[in-house]
């Protein structure tokens, strides 16, 4: 089966002039040569079949600023519940081939959206022995499923029996880790025997916090001139546009500000993926006024001067794992409101807690009027250093010593 590449707002603005490699049974081709770290090189598989995005953009990033050689096989980003399910039947041919060529890896670092026990299988006897480093982007036992569907157990089982089949396990935040194995017990205590409730405890042992890299040098090229202190607020969202980011909450705290009468401008960017929640053509509609951007950003460039050019980005999500999208605005001078639950705390030094993370609605809108009827003081608060330990320049060593230490790990529960 031939991949396709994916090129869309977010992994184009990480890539940086490196290309998206479509890797198919008959080629693998190799990135342009990493940036060099004083560490041992090795070879290691990457694997992302569900390449769009975000993943495609960390996958993308991290073969840039690796030490490592770094191979990447990748899939179309669509259909994830069929990637899960089958992805692996594309990926072990692609892989095989691939060793055939040139040899087998050091080891395989693959994403949540890969079946590692059905690709270590299919691959046999080629991958015997490869250690696996599981990287989890999001996971389907806590994802939050779309308004009237039933979370489907099977998902969040091929994420656990994946964990148990890698060396070392990656959550990109704290929270997500955490709010993982709060639920993987009851996971396994829904089904009426052999739970093996042991392999919870040698799973979280196994088991590290490594946050997403970010390519922030991408967004250096368009900085902009600061906004002269006669311009009204500009609000910005930056976020996919889909039911677990709240939208209606977005937009209603938007309507609250228009009706006091207070001036704002809003940038709606972010992403769409099928059929996008009905908020976002009302708000084009009763916003028509403040609206000065609407939509998908064309490209890299346009969605840094998107950021650049507005001065406060807000979060009404539900679920968060990471927080890419609010790190990138941050780092561009974006005042931050953000909600106080999921990874946003973790995000944002304790001590500024209090100025940007709000409880509810009500405070919300509040935090709004107040930074409408104060623009200059918002303009004036710089809060982009926090984002500085998460450019891979910072990350990538981090990253690269995951070899040396899964190649040393025992797996998390020795069978036999």
């Amino acid at each position: 089966m031939a991949t396709q590449n994916v090129t869309l707002e977010l992994s184009k603005r990480l890539l940086d002039k490196v290309k998206v490699i479509a890797v198919t049974p008959s080629s693998v081709r190799r990135l342009p040569p990493p940036i060099a770290y004083n560490t041992t090189m090795s070879t290691l598989f990457l694997l992302s079949p569900y390449h769009t995005g975000s993943h495609a953009a960390w996958a993308e990033g991290y073969a840039r600023y690796s030490s490592h050689e770094v191979r990447l096989f990748t899939m179309a980003g669509q259909f994830w519940k069929w990637r899960l399910q089958g992805g692996a039947l594309d990926l072990a041919p692609q892989v095989v081939e691939a060793i055939r060529a040139g040899g087998r890896p050091d080891a395989l670092l693959v994403t949540d959206m890969v079946n590692v026990p059905a690709l270590l299988a299919l691959a046999r006897p080629w991958l015997d022995g490869v250690p696996v480093v599981y990287y989890a982007h999001e996971n389907q036992l806590t994802y939050p499923p779309p308004p009237g569907e039933k979370r489907d157990l099977t998902y969040g089982m091929i994420n656990t029996l994946s964990m148990l089949a890698s060396g070392i396990i990656a959550f990109n935040s704290s929270y997500h880790l955490a709010e993982f194995f709060d639920e993987l017990p009851r996971l396994l205590k829904h089904f009426p025997d052999y739970n093996h409730l042991e392999i919870v405890p040698a799973l979280r042992a196994a088991s590290r916090v490594l946050p997403v890299g970010l390519d922030l040098a991408g967004l250096d090229c368009c900085r902009t001139p600061p906004r002269p202190a006669s311009a009204p607020l500009r609000i910005l969202w930056n976020q996919r546009w889909e039911y677990d980011k709240n939208p209606a909450e977005f937009f209603n705290a938007l309507y609250a500000l228009d009706a006091l009468g207070l001036p704002f401008e809003v940038a709606v960017a972010g992403e769409s993926f099928g059929q996008q929640p009905a908020e976002f053509d009302e708000a084009r509609e009763r916003l028509a006024g403040h609206i000065v951007h609407f939509g998908f950003a064309p490209d890299g460039e346009s969605y840094a001067h998107l950021l650049w050019e507005a001065d406060l980005v807000v979060s009404t999500a539900q679920h968060e794992f990471f927080g890419i999208s609010v790190l990138e605005a941050i780092y561009c001078g974006c005042f931050p409101l953000l909600p106080r639950r999921l990874s946003y705390p973790e995000l944002l030094p304790e001590a500024r807690h209090h100025e940007h993370l709000y409880h509810h609605f009500d405070e919300l809108v509040e935090r709004l009027a107040w930074a409408a009827a104060h623009p200059d003081e918002v303009r004036s608060s710089d809060l982009s250093a926090i984002a500085a330990p998460y450019a891979w320049e910072r990350l990538a060593p981090v990253y690269d010593a995951l070899v040396p230490a899964v190649l040393a790990a025992a797996p998390p529960v020795p069978f036999g």
